[in-house]
């Protein structure tokens, strides 16, 4: 499945995520570099790729499920009276280079290109920090320019008729235990009370390990979390949550998640003292 370049990042020394930038994927999962495993710095892994029950999820990522009609999330795409259809028009995000590459980070060129056309250029950053001994942040930017010369749209299945599936964005597809992960906020948890807000920051809590989300973009442009915990553990912000989002011809949409990996339970007061160090506040 992996071919090619695959860089290592390391905190402190350790490695804590590898990145596959050329993953040798059938067309149907839409393929797309990917950061997996990614792992506390205990070595907890914190991350899945390919599991049985989405076999499009890859670790993480960006991906998106509705660009102009064009899937680039993988597996079936949301026809609006029809439900998940199988469809020919999946898409691919193709690397192009990297502008640069640390042991702790990198700033990567790609393109996204479906039907033989490229639809958008991304500038993708990331990169991984130390906080304590026991949790490091990762930070990650992409930046999305309309490379076409007309308007393009990103939507999603919630803008297609399908109510509370507003994926597509930053996507972490956090690995699969035996117990339902705990999910909160500052002020709320549980899957049904976190989805959909637009909280500064969110935690998913599993056997040993925390990660804490947060959406480190100006408020103004603030996603709300799209949250799974009960049928798989995800999270990721929601680039088209209630409407499509439109990228006129040259502009460029700009979105900054920063994560904190955790080795053991965080509780609340926890997880804001690390997301504020992490974003820089």
């Amino acid at each position: 499945m992996i071919t090619h370049d695959t860089p290592v990042l390391r905190v402190a020394g350790r490695p804590v995520a590898r990145y596959v930038t050329r993953p040798e994927l059938p067309a149907r999962l839409s393929p797309r570099p990917y950061l997996h495993p990614v792992t506390t710095l205990s070595g907890t892994a914190v991350t899945e790729l390919s599991p049985v029950d989405h076999t499009h999820h890859l670790g993480v990522g960006v991906a998106v499920p509705d660009v102009e009609g064009h899937n680039f999330w993988g597996g079936r795409t949301y026809v609006r009276d029809e439900g998940p259809t199988e469809l020919d028009n999946h898409g691919a995000q193709r690397h192009s280079a990297f502008q640069l590459r640390d042991p702790d980070g990198f700033v990567e060129e790609l393109r996204w290109v479906a039907s033989g056309a490229e639809l958008l250029r991304e500038r993708r950053t990331v990169a991984a920090t130390e906080l304590t001994d026991t949790a490091w942040a990762l930070d990650f930017t992409f930046s999305l320019t309309n490379a076409t010369p007309e308007p393009l749209s990103i939507g999603s299945p919630a803008t297609n008729g399908r109510p509370g599936a507003a994926y597509g964005g930053f996507f972490w597809r956090a690995r699969k235990e035996a117990e339902t992960p705990h999910v909160f906020t500052a002020d709320r948890e549980g899957e049904p009370a976190v989805h959909g807000t637009r909280a500064d920051w969110l935690a998913l809590a599993g056997s040993g390990w925390t990660l804490v989300f947060a959406g480190a973009t100006d408020r103004s442009r603030q996603d709300p979390w799209f949250v799974r915990t009960a049928e798989y553990p995800g999270v990721g912000s929601s680039l088209a949550f209630d409407e499509r989002l439109p990228i006129p011809p040259g502009d460029t949409v700009v979105r900054r998640i920063v994560t904190v990996v955790a080795d053991g339970s965080l509780d609340r007061g926890e997880a804001a003292v690390l997301v504020r160090k992490a974003v820089g506040q």
